[in-house]
């Protein structure tokens, strides 16, 4: 029941936080999630009845919960795609237990759906975006001219009565490494807080590039001899970046270091993919089917899954990131082959 301890893992990580994948498909075509020589026009995304309904993913909500999830974050592919994905948003905060729900979007669709989602409750949001230069986002995203449209989106967030807002940059050395200081200056001094994500080695269908990576440590160093930063103690615990705010008070910056400075030994977070299958880790190739479950012939398929849970998270002793850090051989840790696509729960 909500309020109990926390299940732990065989490492004692305690479970806390719940990612939902609400679609699978996307409209953007980013090169290092779905680049689109892989995954073209044609392209086959999951019919809708593969898709978990709004009341499905409230019963897992609703038994995660049970289990010790405070917080939920929607995702995707792109969950702005979803097709009243704003109603879902009052029902998952009404889950007793639930303390926190965001949404993370690559703005495409925002504009309009903005006000519809601050006023269903909404009051976190995240903007996936990599570069403000028009000509370096239509590289990144595969499409041409949408950039003023994702700024528009941003703005309506803005306007809307969005208070906690972040823009996530995942910066690749050669592709937009060279913007970080324009792109922390376009964000300074308007209450948005920037976070620098490291290029991360996700997936099973592109092609990892070490030499695209770039250390946040490089890119922290680059911001403080041109702006001036001092650290910020962390506000929860497992809390994935590392804050730093500006010493003239414009505001706020994160680094997520999941390459350079793994944090799986904090890692509180459950994925339930589009598909309804709960992920352990962002590498990892084997789900919990809760779709099976749930249209199954169970008499009471709630406590069943609930069961399931449980103990799939006794059982969880993911570390990727960890031993790929190690002298573990990345392949025998996870194999690249049998991993879940980024887009099908989430970054």
């Amino acid at each position: 029941m909500p309020g109990e301890a926390p299940i732990l893992d065989r490492l004692g990580r305690p479970l806390s936080d719940l990612r939902i994948s609400v679609i699978d498909e996307c409209n953007f075509r980013c090169t290092y999630c779905m680049p689109k020589d892989l995954f073209g026009e044609g392209h086959p995304f999951l019919p809708y009845n593969m898709l978990l309904t709004f009341d499905e993913i409230v019963r897992v909500a609703t038994l995660a919960a049970g289990l010790g999830v405070r917080k939920i974050k929607l995702t995707g592919g792109e969950p702005l795609m979803r097709m009243g994905v704003h109603e879902l948003v009052p029902r998952l905060l009404a889950i007793d237990g639930i303390e926190d729900l965001g949404l993370i979007t690559n703005g495409f669709h925002l504009g309009p759906l903005a006000p519809l989602l601050r006023r269903a409750g909404l009051e976190r949001i995240t903007i996936s975006l990599d570069s403000i230069v028009p000509d370096t986002f239509d590289r990144i995203t595969g499409r041409s001219g949408n950039l003023p449209r994702v700024l528009e989106g941003i703005a309506a967030a803005r306007d809307a009565g969005f208070h906690n807002i972040k823009v996530n940059m995942v910066v690749q050395r050669g592709v937009n490494d060279h913007e970080v200081e324009q792109m922390a200056g376009h964000f300074r001094h308007t209450g948005i807080t920037l976070r620098f994500i490291e290029y991360m080695d996700v997936g099973s269908r592109t092609t990892f590039q070490n030499e695209l990576l770039v250390p946040n440590a490089e890119l922290r160093t680059r911001l403080h001899r041109e702006y001036g930063l001092e650290p910020v103690a962390e506000s929860y615990g497992g809390e994935v970046a590392d804050r730093y705010r500006y010493t003239d008070g414009a505001g706020e910056i994160g680094f997520i270091s999941s390459m350079t400075q793994p944090f799986c030994r904090s890692c509180t977070r459950l994925r339930l993919s589009a598909d309804g299958k709960l992920y352990r880790c962002l590498f990892s190739g084997v789900g919990l089917d809760t779709r099976a479950v749930l249209r199954g012939q169970s008499d009471d398929p709630d406590a069943e899954l609930e069961d399931a849970m449980r103990r799939f998270w006794y059982g969880r002793e993911d570390r990727y990131s960890e031993l790929r850090g190690g002298e573990t051989e990345v392949e025998s840790v996870t194999p690249r082959s049998g991993r879940v696509e980024m887009y099908r729960m989430g970054g």
